[in-house]
């Protein structure tokens, strides 16, 4: 972890590549029709072969019981105690779309929800309405002025948005709008401190504008609001670990991470075989990729068993491909679980692979959430993966005498 005393010391250069595969909201929980989880539902020929020549186990991303956001649980994954470094939800999606913020910025994550008649939330994501449609109705939005204040709004991907307010005064110390589940309206934005009280009367005062602007609307008629955050300063990724490292990942919030801890950031399609086809193009400039894959997580959000299984069987075909560029080390897990039988992300462990010349196969029999139980790794937190991988890559020198 990047708190580790005399890190600096131990961490040595190597020739040696790691590659992350972190698949979005990988773990799962059993159907209750056929009692078993999506990824012992799905057909993943190639994933189960790999964790029968792997060490396996599973992750906890924050603590026992805590559901993690993804933010909390990448910056595990990368070996920050996210109980220390957080990073608020705006500032990722902001980032990710390469929006530049200064240090007095306040940003938050905005969806494109559906509200009622009687303005209880029936869909939180306006049905995921198109990139399209929903970028000529953050337009709405952007045409919006508030008194004192700088603002700006930004389509994201989808239903996302970023909102940005500039200006003196301003905090990240409100609440959020954004309850978290459909049957109940949207959240009135309080400050959670003195100092937070100016930005809470702005929020408020912009929510009744976008209700307005988007009044018959038949699915994007409301906005939600969370994740409010200014601009972190955090340990250098590349630094803490000297490792050349790049990011590719389709969705802006995981470029947002990668942006932040001083990774590479490198242009890629929105497919996930345009994803590996950027990995592999780029593979020589790199020693450390961080490859993301995001439709798992949004079918389980989604609630969508089948969609999920049909997701992660997805990426199986692609195996082969990373396991071709020959990397000493190859990490295959996730930043959280998102089972469909509960429609969001919960505090159920995520299995862990990994597969390096120093692990010969442990006769794990597949990769699935109990297989992975049994697995030499046994339940770790997650943020020790990137030791881990460092180690295996030959990358740690001895700690201590």
């Amino acid at each position: 972890m990047i708190d580790l005393p005399a890190l600096a010391e131990i961490v040595r250069d190597s020739p040696a590549k790691i590659l992350f595969l972190v698949i979005d909201g990988l773990g799962g929980l059993p159907h209750p029709e056929t009692g078993r989880s999506e990824l012992e539902t799905a057909h993943l020929p190639h994933l189960h072969a790999l964790a029968g020549k792997s060490a396996c186990g599973l992750t906890t991303p924050v603590l026992p019981g805590i559901t993690p956001g993804s933010g909390p649980g990448h910056l595990a994954l990368f070996g920050y105690d996210p109980l220390k470094y957080t990073v608020g939800r705006g500032v990722l999606e902001a980032l990710g779309i390469g929006l530049p913020l200064g240090p007095g910025d306040v940003v938050a994550r905005g969806n494109l929800c559906t509200v009622d008649a009687q303005g209880v939330i029936v869909d939180r994501r306006a049905g995921r309405v198109s990139g399209q449609e929903a970028a000529a109705l953050v337009q709405r939005l952007a045409r919006i002025r508030l008194p004192g204040v700088h603002l700006e709004v930004h389509p994201v991907r989808e239903h996302r948005f970023v909102l940005l307010l500039r200006g003196d005064g301003l905090s990240e110390a409100v609440s959020e709008t954004d309850p978290g589940r459909t049957g109940v309206p949207p959240r009135d934005p309080v400050p959670l401190a003195p100092e937070g009280e100016y930005t809470a009367r702005l929020v408020a005062a912009f929510v009744a504008e976008a209700r307005r602007a988007l009044h018959g609307e038949a699915r994007a008629n409301m906005v939600l609001l969370r994740g409010w955050s200014r601009l972190p300063s955090l340990p250098n990724f590349c630094h803490a670990y000297r490792l050349r490292a790049a990011a590719v990942a389709a969705y802006p919030m995981y470029r947002g991470i990668a942006h932040i801890l001083g990774m590479a950031v490198i242009p890629t399609g929105s497919t996930f075989a345009e994803q590996v086809a950027t990995v592999q193009a780029h593979w020589q400039q790199y020693d450390f990729f961080f490859l993301h894959y995001k439709p798992a997580d949004a079918a389980g959000e989604d609630g969508d068993f089948t969609a999920k299984v049909r997701a992660l069987e997805a990426v199986d075909p692609h195996i082969p491909a990373l396991l071709a560029l020959n990397p000493e080390v190859l990490v295959v897990t996730g930043d959280h679980a998102t089972p469909a039988v509960v429609g969001g992300h919960s505090w159920h462990p995520v299995p862990l692979l990994i597969h390096s010349r120093y692990t010969l196969g442990e006769g794990v029999e597949a990769f699935t959430e109990r297989a992975c139980a049994r697995g030499s790794l046994g339940r770790v937190p997650a943020t020790a993966v990137m030791l881990l991988a460092l180690a295996h890559a030959g990358r740690l020198d001895k700690y201590g005498a």
